[in-house]
């Protein structure tokens, strides 16, 4: 048995928009040992989506303490860093895209900037000769208890990793007291550190779960709003309707595939620091009229979510 390590030490979105080639390495590698590389939260459901056979908890381009793996890919970044830190593992082999200040990675592909991500890391994959399919993004519910005052709700989760990314909290405030105004009971969800913000908009608030969790409410949800964070990637995987507001990232780059039409994407069109601390210019021009249309066509059109999730 070959051992496999795989690093993507990043968050929730990162890893779902890397599942369709971690399944391709799977596929490629089904008796070998798959190890991946992330943040320690992200482990139910990594092993939940059973693509690889353990996480090993990493954040950012910290130390990697297996040790001369067959194989090291790199699915977090163009490098160097990265596959530096591979590279310091003592691989066999590393799968990586070329950086010329990395000379492991010389037989890689070129990077290219303006890819899906999914795309990208698939790419990366099938130009060294393993199979993998972007549009491998769905996920199985999980069976775990979903409170009832978030099944069957809109699911709005005002948080974000980075206040680019972060529409103000009197926006989706207003936005729920008109759904709910509209008789579309409406749940709040909360990250960790996010209770007072979710707790401003005025409606019941779900929070303190893990990932799985949250995993089991989106997919219990009638409709997810959110920026472009984690839980818009987990209402992609469930098939759950989504409306999404996009400011300093592209959903060309970050959206779902094209061809599901339960999803609205709000971006006006320019991108920037996704990681600065104040919102988007045009996260900021996205009225919250907008966000209450698109919410109420997808309501109108999208059955409801299973019973007895």
């Amino acid at each position: 048995m070959s051992l496999v390590v795989v690093l993507r030490a990043l968050g929730l979105g990162d890893f779902l928009a890397a599942l369709p080639a971690l399944r391709g390495l799977r596929a490629a590698h089904p008796h070998d040992h798959l190890v991946l590389a992330a943040p320690a939260p992200l482990e139910p459901l990594v092993q939940h989506a059973g693509a690889v056979d353990e996480l090993e908890p990493t954040e950012g381009l910290s130390t990697i303490s297996r040790s001369k793996p067959d194989l090291a890919v790199n699915l977090h970044g163009r490098g160097p860093q990265s596959h530096r830190l591979l590279e310091a593992s003592g691989p066999g082999r590393v799968l990586a895209f070329r950086h010329p200040e990395v000379p492991a990675s010389a037989t890689g592909p070129e990077w290219s900037e303006d890819e899906h991500e999914r795309d990208r890391w698939c790419r990366l994959l099938r130009e060294s000769g393993v199979p993998a399919d972007p549009n491998d993004v769905d996920l199985v519910p999980p069976c775990r208890l979903v409170p009832s005052e978030a099944r069957g709700k809109v699911l709005i989760h005002p948080g974000g990793s980075s206040g680019a990314r972060r529409w103000p909290a009197a926006g989706w405030a207003q936005v729920a007291a008109s759904l709910t105004a509209l008789g579309h009971p409406v749940c709040v969800s909360a990250g960790p550190g996010e209770e007072a913000l979710a707790g401003g908009l005025g409606q019941p608030v779900w929070s303190g779960g893990d990932v799985l969790d949250l995993t089991s409410i989106v997919a219990a949800s009638r409709l997810v709003l959110s920026g472009d964070t984690g839980i818009a990637h987990l209402a992609t995987a469930l098939r759950r309707p989504s409306v999404v507001l996009y400011g300093p990232t592209s959903p060309a780059v970050w959206g779902p595939p094209a061809d599901r039409t339960w999803h609205r994407l709000l971006w006006r069109g320019h991108t920037g620091d996704p990681w600065a601390s104040e919102p988007h210019p045009d996260l900021l021009d996205i009225r919250p009229e907008e966000v209450v249309e698109a919410a109420s066509e997808l309501l109108d059109t999208c059955p409801p979510a299973p019973s007895g999730t």
